[in-house]
């Protein structure tokens, strides 16, 4: 070669390499190399094609037109790495350059060789191009690509020309293999990033399934397709289950197919990697998996294998219409996508073994417990701060209550019925450290011997006649929180002797079992009896009596506290009113002096349920005494001395008052059919009380 020749070479790579060493634009890079290639090889046009998915496909690294313009704005190219970028061989008859061998095309609008490249004929016609010269671009031994010149002149180019352009070609040719190596490892770390940085979407949920269609919108950028499909292995046997599909629903695919009809499944139940960049050469169209999808148009397949271990237990698999659309850099991004999915299914299997061991389940009644709880507080606003009164005596077991809460200490508490007993339990559990665990209540009068044990304990399934499942008792249901027992005072011997055992041992086992079961409660039992009395007649055990009587609470009746009366009346006139919708109801001043006159033997149960009876009979207007329905007790009747009536209450209130009584006195005899022991007790009066009422009132005739 000539020293000109040389030096012209030497500066065609000069110029490549710095044109390289700039911000790559594919329609720019060649700008000064075409330049210094002029004088070597003449041309009006010149590109770089690389060879692309072991030669069926190409993609232009770069181009350069000495005037004009490139034949296309929107192009993709090489280091774009997108699929659409790729051309197929036959495209533009470069299949002999991409096998080693130099090409001349005398005049491109007449050679048979660009028959098949209608589309590429068009575009070189409108350039007014006629003569191509093609050599290939090789690297490390092998064909990478071609460098393509062509010019309009036609049988410009000669053999002097394509040895020319070789030796050209052959300089820059591990230039243009490095750079696209380089652009290609930046893609693959971006889309490998890419990969791994879908944990989050796996993790929002852990069924798979649930997260697919989010999972499918995120891989798409990664690694094209137009179907996207999971396949687990069934859990009953070998065959596979579809655990989802995103994209394209071709109509007649298989929920639960079976891996003898796809080879793309055989394989990927082996543990294979699956390339398939033609189905209708690749495949067997004798399965009728395979043939299903070659007769539904897919032509490309990438399907990785899900490795649990060493053992494949599903794939992923995409899917395209396009040939040659997947390549070994697919395959990298799938086998890291799959592994991350690997770990997300593991996740999902061992939440459902762990549900099939009752763990889910256990967590979830705990939920439910704490949410009853809290429902429970929220609904019926228990607390310290919602009980009503001002009594010093009422205060005072208040204050105590409020210094039991915050400790685990067993407390009794004592009082006549409907003095609020469990008001006040609740208001301890609440103000407890077990407040955000259950709150279980029973009534121990409410039940017979017989059905207190299997009530406090629970029962297993056939411990005895219709027992046909596990009950759990309120020990049991009330585990972390408090059971509270009213009426504790009328529990049978057996039964005490029991719960004196759970009380020392903390311990216990259901009526028919043999596990033993803890008793993580909190005590708080109450009652309306004497109990140091019933200890004393041998009704009450005493050593259980000591075990629940470590604190005690005693509420003291509702005639002994005073303005009390007004303060709860008003209160459930507001509360059960506004339930009825009675709009601002209120006691009369008559209403107001029965309430405190009245000796209340049924407490505040027996208030709650005189203002609902006259709420409904008021309509909406002031309540009257009449409508409360309640007998004025006299004061020798009544353990504490009356209130002093004012000025206000004069002879006339008192007759009304008398008629009031008598009236109910004759309608209480009536409804008992003339039985005076009916009466007094439907009347809240001894015998003796209601017959010194009968004398009185002329009514024993």
């Amino acid at each position: 070669m000539a020293p000109d020749g040389l030096s012209d070479l030497l500066a065609c790579v000069a110029a490549f390499g710095s044109s390289l060493g700039q911000s790559f634009d594919p329609t720019g890079v060649l700008a000064e190399f075409s330049a210094r290639t002029q004088p070597v090889v003449p041309h009006d046009y010149m590109l770089i094609a690389v060879r692309e998915d072991d030669g069926h496909t190409y993609s232009v690294f770069a181009e350069y037109a000495v005037r004009g313009s490139v034949g296309c704005d929107n192009k993709r190219y090489t280091t774009a790495f997108e699929r659409g970028g790729r051309a197929a061989m036959d495209s533009f008859a470069l299949a002999p350059v991409f096998g080693g061998e130099a090409e001349r095309v005398v005049d491109m609008a007449s050679d048979d060789r660009l028959g098949e490249a209608s589309a590429c004929r068009a575009t070189l016609d409108e350039l007014g191009l006629r003569s191509r010269l093609a050599v290939p671009l090789c690297a490390g031994g092998h064909v990478r690509g071609a460098l393509i010149v062509m010019s309009a002149t036609v049988g410009l180019y000669t053999e002097a020309h394509a040895l020319a352009c070789r030796q050209v070609s052959d300089l820059i040719g591990p230039f243009v293999h490095t750079a696209v190596a380089l652009h290609r490892e930046r893609r693959r770390r971006e889309r490998l990033a890419a990969a791994i940085a879908l944990a989050p979407i796996l993790g929002a949920s852990l069924k798979v399934g649930d997260v697919l269609e989010r999972l499918g919108e995120a891989i798409r950028p990664l690694i094209d397709f137009d179907t996207m499909g999971l396949a687990l292995r069934a859990a009953d046997g070998p065959g596979f289950e579809r655990s989802g599909i995103i994209g394209v629903r071709r109509p007649g695919y298989a929920t639960t197919p079976a891996v003898e009809d796809y080879s793309t499944l055989e394989r990927v139940s082996r543990g294979e990697i699956i390339l398939v960049r033609d189905a209708r050469r690749e495949l067997d169209p004798g399965r009728a998996g395979d043939r299903y999808l070659i007769e539904s148009g897919d032509r490309s397949v990438l399907g990785v294998p899900l490795l649990f271990g060493e053992e494949s237990g599903g794939g992923l698999f995409f899917v395209t219409a396009r040939e040659h659309w997947y390549d070994e850099s697919d395959v990298e991004v799938g086998t890291a996508i799959a592994a991350a999915l690997v770990l997300a299914v593991q996740h999902q299997r061992l939440a459902e073994h762990q549900q099939r061991l009752g763990a889910a389940e256990a967590k979830a009644q705990k939920l439910q417990r704490q949410v009853a709880s809290l429902r429970t507080a929220l609904d019926d606003r228990f607390g310290f701060d919602a009980i009503i009164g001002r009594a010093p005596k009422f205060m005072a077991a208040i204050d105590d209550a409020r210094k039991v809460a915050v400790t685990g200490t067993t407390v009794l508490l004592t009082g006549e019925s409907g003095t609020g007993k469990e008001v006040l339990a609740r208001a301890i559990h609440h103000a407890s450290p077990r407040a955000e665990g259950p709150f279980v209540a029973l009534n121990c009068a409410a039940l017979p011997e017989t059905l207190i044990e299997s009530e406090l304990f629970g029962y297993e399934r056939g411990a005895f006649t219709g027992a046909d499942k596990l009950k759990r008792g309120r020990f049991e249901l009330a585990a972390s929180g408090t059971l509270f027992l009213d009426e504790v005072g009328e529990l049978a011997p057996a039964a005490q002797a029991k719960l004196l055992r759970v009380l020392q041992e903390r311990r216990y086992e259901r009526v028919g079992g043999a596990t033993t079961l803890e008793a993580d409660v909190r005590l708080i039992a109450a009652t309306n009896r004497d109990l140091e009395r019933a200890v004393s007649d041998a009704k009450f055990r005493e050593d259980l009596y000591y075990r629940l009587a470590v604190f005690r609470i005693h509420l003291p009746p509702l005639r002994e506290r005073g303005d009390d009366v007004l303060l709860l009346a008003d209160h459930f006139v507001r509360q059960l009113g506004g339930a009825m919708g009675k709009l601002e109801p209120g006691l009369s001043r008559q209403a107001r002096d029965l309430i405190l006159a009245h000796s209340w033997p049924g407490n505040i149960r027996e208030l709650q349920n005189a203002i609902e009876r006259a709420l409904i009979l008021a309509g909406g207007e002031l309540i009257s005494a009449a409508q409360l329905g309640i007998i004025p007790r006299p004061t020798h009747d009544v353990t504490t001395p009356p209130r002093p009536t004012s000025e206000v209450g004069s002879r006339t209130d008192v007759r009304q008052l008398a008629e009031l009584e008598k009236q109910m006195i004759v309608e209480a005899l009536r409804r008992a059919n003339g039985n005076k022991s009916r009466a007094a007790a439907a009347l809240g009066l001894s015998r003796t009380q209601l017959l010194r009422r009968v004398r009185r009132f002329g009514l024993d005739g």
